[in-house]
């Protein structure tokens, strides 16, 4: 049984992949801080196959007793997103970076054979031709403190000596929404969703702006897809992660919406700059590692409508919801 750990296994995109591992039989360990709480994880205490270790990244004591016996390493633990990361930038490096680098570095000395990064799509910044798909090989710009220490830490990770034990691989994520045992209510998608779902009016600055979207399971499953790639193809690689038909503005993302709440209140705003703003090709990892998402918007969409509407959330509006 291969044994996997996921820092931040607690959070959004973790909980749901700490349970797909789980069904798939492997053995998984979380190291998390439980910032946001532990109500995500606290059923999987029943597991006999699931460990939690309450921890910090940057406490190389509890990284070396996480990594004991790990084969695979899934690192999501850092502060998340544009907002979070501006209310204490040096915060943000330190555990982003900082973090990171004990992360992996315990990963090496451990003899975890695969670690793989979540990075962002954010890392692309804002597109010189709107009528264009970036891709790995673009120029990369990132423009928020969230996407700097994303780009840094894949320059670390991909500058490794090859002969490494541990094996990075970045995968570079589109926005995230869906379901989530740990959900978020502050994602384009879910935040949209949401506020139609409880009939408010919606107030959309910049409907123009590009931005590609994937569910929070198939982020998931991508990570999955990289342990069980038997060839190297993935060692010292960049894979965005998406569909490149779920390349969104944010009025599509309404349209949408009102195909399925078509009562809903609409404002729109007019704003001309958005640092950005992307359109993303995820070509390379359909062709090299046979990974296609399983989700649609449309698809989260629906979901989180009837998680609202049937009362699955009693309170979508608290505040636990957002990640600020």
């Amino acid at each position: 049984m291969k044994k996997v750990l996921v820092t931040g296994g607690a959070g959004y995109i973790g909980s749901v992949l700490v349970r797909i591992l789980l069904r798939k039989g492997y053995y998984v360990r979380v190291l998390d801080n439980l910032s946001f709480g532990g109500e995500s994880l606290v059923e999987l205490l029943n597991d006999k196959n699931f460990d939690f270790i309450k921890g910090d990244i940057r406490d190389n004591d509890i990284l070396n007793t996480a990594m004991d016996g790990i084969d695979y390493v899934a690192h999501l633990a850092s502060i998340v997103g544009d907002p979070a990361c501006a209310l204490d930038p040096n915060l943000t490096k330190d555990i982003n970076l900082n973090g990171a680098y004990n992360t992996y570095n315990a990963a090496n000395a451990a003899g975890v054979k695969k670690f793989v990064f979540a990075s962002t799509c954010s890392n692309y910044g804002k597109m010189k031709d709107s009528n264009e798909y970036v891709n790995e090989e673009s120029e990369i710009n990132p423009i928020s403190l969230y996407a700097e220490t994303k780009v840094e830490f894949e320059n670390f990770l991909l500058s490794q000596d090859k002969s490494n034990i541990a094996k990075p691989t970045c995968l570079r994520f589109s926005t995230v929404y869906g379901l989530s045992p740990r959900i978020r209510f502050d994602l384009t998608v879910n935040e949209f969703t949401k506020e139609l779902a409880l009939d408010r009016e919606l107030v959309i600055f910049g409907e123009q702006f590009w931005r590609p979207y994937c569910h929070v399971y198939d982020l998931s499953l991508s990570v999955v897809k990289v342990f069980e790639t038997d060839s190297d193809i993935a060692d010292f690689n960049v894979y965005n992660v998406g569909n490149t038909s779920e390349n969104y503005q944010k009025k599509m993302i309404v349209e949408e919406i009102i195909k399925q709440l078509p009562n809903s209140k609409i404002k729109y705003v007019e704003k001309n700059e958005d640092p950005r703003d992307y359109r993303v090709s995820f070509k390379k990892i359909n062709d090299e590692l046979g990974f296609f998402t399983t989700f649609t918007v449309p698809d989260g969409i629906k979901q989180t409508i009837k998680a609202i509407k049937d009362r699955f959330i009693l309170d979508p509006d608290n505040p636990k919801y957002k990640n600020i």
